[in-house]
C-alpha cells in the first residue's frame, strides 16, 4: 500500500478510492486529480503495471482483486504492460497544473506514458 498518506479518510473509504482512481487511470489512460492523491495512484499503478509484466494466473487474480472492472484488467496485461516491457520503472507522469479555483487545493494530471 502507499505511504503513510490517509487523505482525511478512514482506511476502507481511502482504499475503495484509490482502487477506482487507479482503474479509471488504467482505462482511460489519465486523471485530473489533487497532487497528494496522484502520488499515492502513482505508486499503486506503476506496482500494478509492473506485476502485470508477467502474466501468470496468480498475478491476473493479484490484480483482478485490485482494478473493480475486468475488462480493464484485460487491458493491462494485454496493451498497457507489454507496452512498457523494457522498461524499469516510471510509467507514470505527473503534471502539476496549478490550484483548484473553489478550495485552492494544488491539482495534478497523471498520465501513462
Amino acid at each position: 500500500m502507499p505511504g503513510t498518506r490517509k487523505l482525511g479518510r478512514d482506511s476502507a473509504c481511502r482504499n475503495a478510492m484509490l482502487r477506482g482512481l487507479v482503474t479509471f487511470l488504467f482505462e482511460n489512460g489519465k486523471v485530473e486529480t489533487t497532487v497528494t492523491r496522484a502520488k499515492d495512484v502513482r505508486s499503486m499503478a506503476e506496482k500494478f503495471i509492473t506485476i502485470a509484466k508477467e502474466p501468470t494466473l496468480a498475478n491476473k487474480r493479484q490484480v483482478l482483486a485490485y482494478v473493480t472492472k475486468e475488462d480493464v484488467s484485460k487491458k493491462l496485461f494485454d496493451e498497457i504492460a507489454p507496452k512498457y516491457a523494457d522498461r524499469k520503472g516510471g510509467y507514470t507522469r505527473l503534471t502539476k497544473i496549478g490550484a483548484r479555483r473553489g478550495d485552492a487545493a494544488e491539482m495534478a494530471i497523471i498520465e501513462l506514458i
